[in-house]
C-alpha cells in the first residue's frame, strides 16, 4: 500500500532526511517491535514533516518528538489532497480496523432513499446505505441532511406519494392525514386510490429523480402547450407558475447527485509524476485508484487531431483500470463519504465527470478538464457539473433528429 521503506537511524538522520521528497505524501512510523502501534498521517511536506518529528528535539519544548521510537518510514507520495484523504483512509483502514472511522472523522454522506422494498413505497432521508443491487434505491450524496431533507420534501409537493413512515394496513375507516386532506397524497392508507395507481405515482417519482427533474418538467412544459395550444390560457398560466416553482426545486439539487447503483464518473486530480494527471473511477459510489495517466503518448499520429488521440487513449486506460468492489455496503459508505468530502468543500481542486444515462463518459469534457487539470487552470463556468444532465439531453435529441441527416 505504502510505496517506500527505509530505516531510520537517529546517527544519521540528516542522510535520511536527504533521501525523502519535500513533497506531499501519506507516511507511517512503525518501531523496533513489529506489534507496536504506528504513527500514520498525511503531509504537504514530507521532509519538512519528518525533521520536525525526528530531528534532535529542542530543549524546553512539548512538540511531539518520535526520534528513538521510530525504526522504520514508510511512505507514499501523491499528487493532491484528494489522494492523501484517500490512500490515508486506506492505510488508517489497515492499521486500525477498529478505530479508523474516529480517525478520519468519516461523516456518512446524506441520501434520498425511495423504499421500493415496501408494499407502499415512501421516501425519506438516510446515512445508511443499503444493498446496491436489491430494490431500494438511494440518491446523493448531499451535502448535509438538512439540504437532503428540502430537496425531497420540495420535490414530492409535485406528487401524490405518500409521506407517512408507518407500515400501511389499508382500512377505509383509518381518517388518513392531513395530506390526504389537502389532496396531496393518494391516501392507500384507506384506499383512497388503487394499487396500481399509487404504483404509477411511485414510477412518477422514480423517473424525476432518475432524470434529475427533466422528465416532470417535459410532461408540465407538453401540459403548458397543449392548454395554450386550447386557448385555455388560465390553466397555461397556473401550469407555468409550476413550472418556475419547479425550477426553484431543482436549484437546489447539486450535480454531484446521482442514482448511487448507476452513477459512474471520472475524477481527474493532479499526479506525483511529471507530464500526468492522476485519474480516479467511481462506479456506484465506490472509489478506485489512483491511474497514472501521462498527458502526451507515442500513439499520436499526424492524421489524428490531439483531441481524438486523446479520447482512444483515455477509454483503453479506463477499460485496463478495474472498478472499486468493496467487500460491504459500509465500505462503500466510507467512500461516499470521503467523495462527499471532496464535492462539497470550498476548496475544492480537479475535476469529476459523470455518465450519462447510456453510461457514456462525456470525452471531449473530460479530455479538456484534463488539460485544465495538469495546467492548474480553474474549471470552466460553462462546463460545471449542474449543467450536464441538460447538456446530455439536448445532444441526445440533437442526434435522434438529425440521424438520418448526417452522412
Amino acid at each position: 500500500m505504502l510505496s517506500e521503506r527505509i530505516e531510520f537511524q537517529p546517527e544519521a538522520d540528516a542522510e535520511v532526511f536527504s533521501t525523502v521528497a519535500a513533497a506531499p505524501a501519506v507516511f507511517l512510523l512503525r518501531g523496533e517491535d513489529a506489534n507496536s502501534e504506528p504513527y500514520v498521517s498525511k503531509t504537504a511536506n514530507l521532509r519538512r514533516r519528518l525533521q520536525r518529528l525526528l530531528s534532535t528535539p529542542e530543549e524546553r519544548t512539548k512538540r511531539l518528538n518520535l526520534r528513538h521510537r521510530v525504526r522504520w518510514i514508510e511512505y507514499t507520495l501523491t499528487g493532491s489532497d484528494f489522494e492523501s484523504g484517500f490512500v490515508l483512509y486506506q492505510v488508517l483502514r489497515a492499521a486500525f480496523p477498529k478505530t479508523y472511522s474516529n480517525r478520519l472523522r468519516l461523516r456518512f454522506a446524506p441520501l434520498v432513499k425511495l423504499h421500493l422494498e415496501n408494499e407502499f413505497p415512501r421516501a425519506s432521508i438516510t446515512t445508511r446505505l443499503g444493498r446496491i443491487s436489491g430494490k431500494n434505491v438511494y440518491y446523493g450524496p448531499f451535502a448535509s441532511r438538512v439540504a437532503a431533507e428540502k430537496f425531497m420534501n420540495d420535490a414530492l409537493d409535485f406528487f401524490k406519494m405518500r409521506r407517512c413512515v408507518e407500515d400501511l394496513h389499508p382500512d377505509p375507516k383509518f381518517p388518513g392525514c392531513v395530506y390526504s386532506e389537502m389532496k396531496m397524497c393518494l391516501a392507500p392508507c384507506f384506499r383512497g386510490c388503487t394499487d396500481d395507481e399509487y404504483r404509477t405515482e411511485v414510477v412518477r417519482v422514480g423517473d424525476f429523480l432518475d432524470s434529475r427533474g427533466e422528465s416532470l418538467k417535459r410532461q408540465m412544459a407538453a401540459e403548458r402547450d397543449d392548454a395554450s395550444a386550447k386557448m385555455e390560457f388560465e390553466t397555461a398560466a397556473a401550469i407555468h407558475a409550476r413550472l418556475d416553482k419547479l425550477g426553484l426545486v431543482l436549484q437546489q439539487l447539486p450535480g454531484f447527485v446521482q442514482r448511487i447503483d448507476q452513477s459512474r464518473a471520472v475524477l481527474v486530480q493532479k499526479s506525483r509524476q511529471q507530464e500526468s494527471v492522476a485519474l480516479f473511477r467511481v462506479d456506484g459510489g465506490a472509489l478506485a485508484g489512483p491511474l497514472e495517466f501521462p498527458i502526451s503518448g507515442s500513439e499520436h499520429t499526424k492524421s489524428q487531431s490531439l483531441s481524438q488521440s486523446m479520447e482512444a487513449r483515455i477509454r483503453t486506460a479506463l477499460t485496463a483500470f478495474p472498478a472499486s468492489k468493496p467487500a460491504s455496503a459500509f465500505e462503500r459508505m466510507e467512500h461516499l463519504a470521503i467523495l462527499k468530502r471532496w464535492c462539497y468543500r470550498g476548496t475544492r481542486a480537479g475535476e469529476i465527470f459523470f455518465a450519462d444515462a447510456r453510461g457514456e463518459l462525456p470525452m471531449r469534457r473530460l479530455v479538456r478538464g484534463i488539460g485544465r487539470v495538469y495546467k492548474g487552470e480553474a474549471p470552466e463556468v460553462s462546463e460545471t457539473i449542474h449543467r450536464r444532465d441538460a447538456e446530455s439531453a439536448e445532444s441526445a435529441e440533437s442526434a435522434e433528429k438529425n440521424s438520418g441527416q448526417i452522412q
